[in-house]
């Protein structure tokens, strides 16, 4: 085989050279910002205007670093998290992380369509149960039946919407001396609603389907492209590989919290100021913009909403996918046919569908949403525990165990998210 296309020093010079090098980390980094992501964004700045900035800064080295981790493991070994968990590990624990890994992606893709019903309403009226089925059919569908080269290039293309968050801007008037002033000296709080705000926003921001979701992807981008192989068979081709992977996470997290932060930017200076401090859905906040902000923030906010939805929800359900693949030793590609990875594609179109039927359960959408996120919170720790010591493993990276400076801010992340969850458990008992 020949690699010589792979070994040189990529050349990151033109912008087409740029964007080809955005994939796996870009999708991750957009998907995050999904809408139950904006309802909590939104929820931050109606209720603490400016003073949960800081987090934002704070998580995006944690982010860039556990994510490049995932990347490089589903890179260099060919295989995703799971299937690593399985060979490496006891199945206990696998099993244990895998089924709670499906129940709150199960909800987060109900919560996710359910708010893009709700936003469709907003918009052109109507029911929102009904436009809540329509977009689960039809995201169902493109995972299922379009070939995952020409899928892939659809979910880089929806990351665009996100722009829609930075055209609100244009709608609000920002002192921004005042941003810079409050986003690196908050006025911080012990109070439990404050903690209990910020142990939402990381739970949001570092989310365990992530790691899941890029570790395949990078698994699913060597199997695509002919001249590539697993690092640990090819290793002449972890210079340029590497060199992506960095690139491709750290726009795709910068991203993801560059959005999130003009959201809650933008409902700081527009809900708070006004008196509106309770926003418990993305639908919600884009509805309370409307009277302050005008028509075009109401609009690009809703359609921001559905356009992340469109790009969250393959995500979720793709990650539940293969992390149950990985589990039971099942083909797993969105590049291969249905008739050929059955159970893989079963998985998604369960996780979809009961998404969609969640949307007409009697549950209160917002206790929903808050044990997905005690549920991601807690699996989070463990799964990052067991990603930092697969990182370290020989058998597993070859001689590409990370190096000390990621190694150290890998495990950073895992023991800031191991607070956050203590903190969550202690809103909880405190409440």
């Amino acid at each position: 085989m020949d690699n010589t296309e792979l070994t040189h020093k990529p050349s990151i010079s033109s912008p087409r050279a740029w964007i080809k090098k955005l994939g796996p980390g870009l999708i991750t980094g957009a998907a995050d910002d999904d809408p139950s992501g904006i309802a909590t964004y939104s929820q931050a700045g109606a209720q603490f205007g400016l003073n949960t900035l800081w987090t934002l800064f704070f998580t995006f080295p944690l982010m860039v670093g556990i994510q490049i981790i995932s990347a490089k493991i589903g890179r260099v070994s060919g295989r995703g998290l799971a299937t690593n968990i399985r060979r490496h590990y006891p199945l206990p624990l696998l099993y244990g992380i895998v089924a709670l890994l499906m129940l709150a992606n199960t909800i987060n893709i109900a919560a996710d369509i359910a708010a893009m019903g709700s936003a469709m309403k907003l918009l052109i009226g109507g029911s929102s149960h009904f436009y809540a089925v329509g977009f689960g059919v039809i995201s169902l569908l493109l995972q299922v039946f379009i070939p995952y080269k020409r899928y892939v290039r659809v979910l880089k293309w929806l990351t665009l919407v996100l722009l829609a968050y930075v055209g609100t801007m244009f709608a609000v008037h920002i002192p921004w001396g005042e941003v810079v002033q409050r986003t690196f000296w908050p006025h911080m709080s012990w109070k439990s609603e404050y903690i209990t705000m910020v142990v939402a926003i990381f739970g949001t921001t570092i989310s365990p389907y992530l790691f899941f979701w890029q570790a395949s992807q990078e698994v699913e981008d060597v199997e695509a492209d002919p001249k590539a192989q697993s690092l640990i068979d090819a290793p002449n081709q972890a210079r340029a590989s590497f060199t992506r992977i960095k690139i491709d996470t750290i726009v795709g997290m910068g991203i993801s919290n560059i959005i999130a932060f003009f959201i809650m930017l933008t409902t700081a200076f527009t809900l708070n100021m006004h008196g509106i401090t309770e926003i418990q859905t993305s639908a919600q906040a884009a509805n309370a913009l409307r009277p302050i902000a005008g028509d075009f923030a109401f609009w690009l906010f809703s359609l921001g909403i559905i356009g992340t939805g469109m790009l969250a929800v393959p995500v979720l359900a793709g990650s539940a996918a293969y992390a149950m693949a990985g589990t039971f030793r099942w083909q797993n590609s969105l590049a291969a046919k249905p008739k050929s990875n059955k159970e893989f594609y079963s998985i998604i179109s369960a996780a979809t569908l009961l998404g969609v039927l969640v949307c007409f359960a009697p549950i209160d959408p917002i206790k929903a949403l808050f044990w997905s996120a005690v549920v991601n919170g807690v699996i989070a720790v463990p799964i990052m525990f067991i990603m930092m010591l697969m990182a370290s493993h020989k058998e597993i990276m070859g001689s590409f165990t990370i190096r000390p400076a990621l190694k150290a801010l890998g495990w950073s992340c895992t023991v800031a998210m191991a607070i956050v969850v203590a903190g969550m458990f202690w809103g909880m008992l405190s409440a």
